[in-house]
């Protein structure tokens, strides 16, 4: 199918990504997990996930294989890869033939919004992600956004507002207070929705809210900044804003992930609300609170409880 693995079109701390091609002709991409100790509880958990899902902007599950120490799944093939590479600057891959429209970045963030509304309430059970980033979003052709990779998910039953884990799950700069603290609130579907609203700003700004390569990482400098604009309503300064409906865009985009990334979860809106903030009028929008926004410790002395390798890979640890 992947015809010796020749084509590899990704990398991650999870493994491999390879090009391949069924019988009909159809182009699919095969994840080829690690020969590692938590892989198969990751693997069966994305594919009991995804089996109970379909919908324009989630990733569809093709196949699996689970043989011995082989562990892969096979789903339908992305041409356009990964969301990551159209918006960060320091990425291998970016150029200027490569940056996208705000159109484009809009409609991205609502398929994003209406993905996520459909796991945590359009399926017969709640799905939480806890790993909603850039890497996770592929597009297709047309730039329609799939939500990918569930090997961090969490099924639970609709009735639940709060959601009980043993340990704490995602990657550096996307992770909920919540979810690597229990003194900031409960984990639950709000926890997604911070993780979406990091990502969005990360789209805004064409770059990563947080460096991971410096000690201190509850400098989050982007959107400090940003707010900063939105509050005193000066120019945005921002790339590629043309006309006042790229502006409007820009600053729907804005002012909804600033809310989505309050500290309180009960201050975040559902990602239903999300959605009607991103489709409403600019002018219905209030400027939300300024957010308090922190990242787990990853000094030395704490480097065992580290949530993240320096590349971004995600790990999960005991709390």
């Amino acid at each position: 199918m992947a015809n010796n693995f020749i084509d590899k079109i990704g990398q991650g701390g999870y493994g491999s990504v390879y090009k391949g091609k069924l019988k009909n002709g159809r182009l699919v991409a095969v994840k080829v997990l690690n020969k590692s100790k938590g892989d198969v509880e990751g693997f069966i958990n994305e594919v009991a996930t995804i089996s109970r899902t379909s919908h324009v902007n989630v990733v569809s599950l093709l196949g699996f294989c689970f043989e011995g120490p082989k562990r892969a799944l096979i789903y339908e093939f992305m041409p356009n890869g990964s969301l990551e590479k159209f918006i960060f600057k320091d990425n291998g891959n970016q150029n200027e033939n490569l940056l996208l429209e705000w159109g484009t970045l809009y409609q991205i963030s609502l398929g994003i919004a209406r993905g996520l509304e459909y796991l945590h309430r359009g399926c017969n059970t709640r799905i939480l992600h806890f790993d909603i980033k850039p890497h996770n979003i592929l597009l297709d052709r047309d730039f329609i956004p799939k939500i990918s990779d569930f090997g961090l998910a969490k099924v639970c039953s609709r009735e639940e507002s709060i959601v009980s884990m043993l340990d704490a799950r995602g990657t550096i700069g996307y992770i909920a207070p919540e979810v690597f603290s229990r003194n900031f609130g409960g984990v639950s579907h709000k926890s997604d929705v911070y993780s979406y609203g990091m990502m969005v700003l990360e789209m805004v700004g064409g770059r990563k809210n947080v460096n991971v390569h410096v000690n201190n990482t509850s400098e989050i400098y982007f959107p400090h900044w940003i707010y900063k604009r939105l509050e005193l309503d000066e120019e945005l300064r921002l790339k590629r804003i043309t006309n006042e409906d790229d502006n409007d865009k820009a600053r729907k985009m804005i002012t909804t992930s600033l809310w989505c990334i309050q500290t309180d979860p009960s201050s975040r809106p559902t990602i239903s609300k999300v959605i009607e903030m991103l489709e409403g009028s600019l002018d219905s929008l209030q400027v939300p609170p300024k957010p308090f926004l922190s990242s787990p410790p990853r000094s030395p002395t704490n480097s065992s409880n580290a949530m993240s390798t320096s590349n971004g890979a995600n790990i999960t640890r005991s709390i």
